[in-house]
């Protein structure tokens, strides 16, 4: 009988379609992205740039009535094409991921990729002068990626290391740069200028852009996108009212609370002149 020799190539080479590599589309890809991001960065100046004077428009895309969404009638249209989306594509996806999957495996999931994304936390702290955080970041990665087996087991948070949840976006903030208007983005969804600017600096310093297996680096970004999905079914049964509204102004709320590290800077309901009450108003 004859023997034939199969090497690794041939086995790329059939699997991956003849002369048309994965390893090539991955390039095209990665490439792909970077003037997405690019592009994204462009586009954000640009609105950064026009944003404070906000000149009349003619199509109707500004409104000066909403400091924080002038471009809410944009940003709706973009919107409906993300949910039409999420809606045929990604929810079902996500759907039945959690259907098909145990809680704890999810769990599991769930931290492997929150422990990569303690790298940025771990820059931005330092970059924002708060070097007490920045060392906590550093021990909960050591630890989990570690003894927690790459994340999947957190073990620093029973220990009392809560995790941060720091951006190059929230840096920029911290130093004095305004957070911008709110800007719906095809595919991202809804961020600040700031955020935007910052997607790029935080997308770099995850360790998944750095995979050159393009087959490993295709997994696992579906993964997380699916888990980060289902993460959220639960959460969007609360929302009430218009759709768009309700996401945008908890996004910006929350946006608030992480820039500020948590601290109430200010409370609309204390401060109103209407409510002026005094000891006796509580007496019974």
């Amino acid at each position: 009988m004859k023997r034939v020799l199969i090497t690794q190539e041939t086995v790329r080479h059939v699997i991956h379609g003849g002369d048309v590599s994965l390893e090539r589309h991955h390039f095209f890809f990665r490439q792909g992205c970077r003037l997405l991001l690019l592009l994204l960065l462009t586009v954000s100046v640009y609105v950064s740039a026009n944003t404070a004077t906000l000149p009349d428009d003619p199509f109707g895309s500004v409104d000066a009535s909403l400091p924080h969404d002038p471009y809410e009638n944009w940003n709706r249209k973009v919107f409906v094409f993300n949910e039409t989306l999420d809606a045929w594509i990604l929810k079902p996806v996500a759907t039945g991921y959690r259907a098909v999957t145990p809680r704890f495996l999810r769990t599991g999931v769930r931290n492997f990729f929150s422990n990569l994304g303690e790298i940025s936390n771990f820059t931005n702290n330092l970059l924002q002068a708060k070097p007490v955080p920045a060392g906590k970041d550093a021990v909960r990665f050591t630890l989990n990626t570690t003894l927690g087996v790459l994340g999947v087991f957190d073990l620093a948070t029973p220990l009392g290391l809560q995790k941060s949840e720091e951006d190059f976006g929230q840096t920029l903030n911290v130093w004095g740069v305004p957070e911008g208007p709110y800007l719906v983005l095809p595919f991202l969804g809804g961020h600040n200028l700031t955020h935007t600017l910052g997607l790029p600096i935080d997308y770099y310093l995850n360790p998944m852009y750095h995979i050159e297996d393009p087959l490993i680096f295709y997994s696992l970004g579906s993964l997380f996108v699916v888990q980060r999905r289902t993460d959220l079914l639960e959460a969007e049964k609360l929302i009430q009212g218009d759709r768009y509204s309700f996401i945008r102004d908890t996004y910006l709320q929350r946006r608030l609370f992480l820039i500020n590290d948590g601290k109430m800077v200010s409370d609309p309901f204390l401060e109103d002149d209407d409510f002026d009450f005094d000891d006796d108003d509580f007496a019974y």
